[in-house]
């Protein structure tokens, strides 16, 4: 038999969705008008040494005020989808409707169906409400209900026109790096806030899911980042380490999400952080209600140990209940300007860990980038080392598809250079560089490599 042709592109299927992500703190710009109340972001950027360079929200890449030249730009690149998500402090500041607030996103959605672009909704991206912090933020179940009643707000406006809708994007960090770790905002560092904070924050998805569910037909869903764990060997310890840290970082979003409860295992592990206090009855019947769709942010996968090994690091307080566990570095890999290694393989296993070990969703890539040092000269970026790891990285979506995972789209993080949180703008993500003094936008040569995708729906 005669060996099989090896095709010349890799085509994606019809109507697969190709977009770019930003997050409202991230680009926005602008924290202090039209009646915006500071969220928990611009409290945590204040504080001296929360943020690389004391760097804060403002100007950000001043999206509120650009936003329709970003929406040109976008077209320009071919993207069918824009995935953006809703301030809540700009939407309900202290607790309360805001008109300007709400009439930023009608115009950023008119704007985006005008472009033929679909708009992606995402209510919340860690942009809390300080007023809400200060009582007692994720921690308090009270909150949970307070997001129901800011997607009231939202769904009642924009449900008509935004195409999908996702209720929370990656709770594990605004828990873990929120309240357990506390390098993220609001800086605090206690394992029972953390686990206390990862329960309330999926109970306000069941309940904004309800909300949505009344005040639209599109699609909805949430957003998770999901890393595949692998042991270092296969001693016993080693493989507790993975069932410890698959559960924290997987499946304690997953189950409940797609199975209708918490991981038992799980559940024995946080116990003494008094998780089965926070669980009441009836909470995960409302988490588990069907969603339409999961969107699976991808960035790295984790190699573990159940004790320290040559160069690894130990858990931090981001994983409560495994501090004897140690992170294993993969001295092969390449590593991005985050010093996060490159594994594209590992995006690959997350999407098929769902598809093989989860009820049927359809699925998508909706964040997946990294930060290189870029250089502008005349007038140009050559971003070869970001062009790699997007060729890279959509072969291996490409790849789940053919294993028969049902892959429905793919975002890139991020459409624009925009404050990376507590590394403020010391790193660069986007397609587009943005010069923060100017807010002159430069498509970089991922940009066109990426448009070229996109007309495609295919790599060659």
């Amino acid at each position: 038999m005669s060996a099989q042709p090896i095709p010349d592109v890799l085509a994606f299927p019809d109507a697969f969705v190709w977009g770019a992500a930003t997050a409202a703190f991230q680009v926005e710009g602008s924290t202090t008008v039209d009646g915006r109340e500071a969220s928990v972001w611009d409290t945590f950027a204040a504080r001296p040494g929360a943020v690389t360079g004391g760097d804060t929200g403002d100007p950000a890449a001043d999206h509120y005020r650009r936003y329709a030249d970003d929406v040109a730009l976008m077209r320009s690149l071919g993207l069918t989808a824009y995935r953006f998500s809703l301030s809540w402090p700009r939407i309900r500041p202290h607790g309360k409707p805001e008109p300007r607030g709400l009439g930023f996103y009608d115009r950023l959605v008119d704007q985006l169906l005008g472009a033929g672009i679909q708009p992606w909704a995402t209510l919340y991206h860690w942009d809390l409400p300080q007023s809400l912090e200060d009582r007692g933020g994720w921690t308090a179940r009270d909150t949970a209900y307070r997001f129901a009643e800011y997607a009231e707000t939202v769904a009642a406006r924009l449900g008509d026109r935004v195409a999908s809708w996702s209720t929370l994007n990656e709770p594990w960090c605004a828990a873990m790096l929120g309240y357990g770790s506390g390098v993220h905002a609001p800086g605090r560092t206690s394992p029972e806030g953390a686990v206390a904070a990862a329960h309330h924050l999926l109970l306000g998805h069941g309940l904004a899911m309800a909300v949505l569910r009344q005040h639209t037909s599109s699609p909805s869903g949430i957003t998770l980042n999901l890393y595949p764990v692998v042991a270092d060997s296969d001693d016993a310890n080693d493989t507790d380490a993975v069932r410890r840290i698959d559960g924290l970082q997987n499946r304690l979003f997953l189950d409940p999400l797609l199975r209708g409860g918490y991981p038992a295992d799980l559940r024995e592990d946080l116990a003494r952080f008094g998780f089965d206090a926070v669980v009441r009855d009836g909470d995960e019947a409302v988490v588990g209600k069907p969603i339409d769709w999961l969107g699976v942010n991808y960035y790295r996968g984790y190699r573990v140990a159940g004790s320290a090994r040559a160069g690894s690091t130990p858990a931090g307080r981001e994983w409560p209940g495994a501090g004897q566990v140690h992170f294993v570095p993969d001295l092969a890999a390449p590593r991005t300007h985050s010093g996060w290694e490159v594994q594209p393989a590992g995006l690959t296993e997350s999407l098929l860990q769902v598809h093989r070990d989860y009820p049927p969703v359809p699925l998508y890539v909706t964040e997946n980038g990294a930060a290189y040092p870029d250089v502008l000269r005349n007038g140009e970026i050559s971003d070869d080392d970001r062009v790699a790891f997007l060729d890279a990285h959509l072969r291996a979506a490409h790849d789940a598809l053919a294993h028969g995972v049902d892959l429905r789209g793919y975002f890139y993080w991020s459409l624009l250079d925009n404050f990376e949180w507590a590394e403020g703008y010391a790193k660069r993500f986007g397609l587009v560089h943005v010069d923060y003094r100017t807010q002159r936008r430069t498509p970089k040569r991922s940009a066109r490599w990426y448009a070229e995708v996109i007309a495609r729906n295919a790599l060659r």
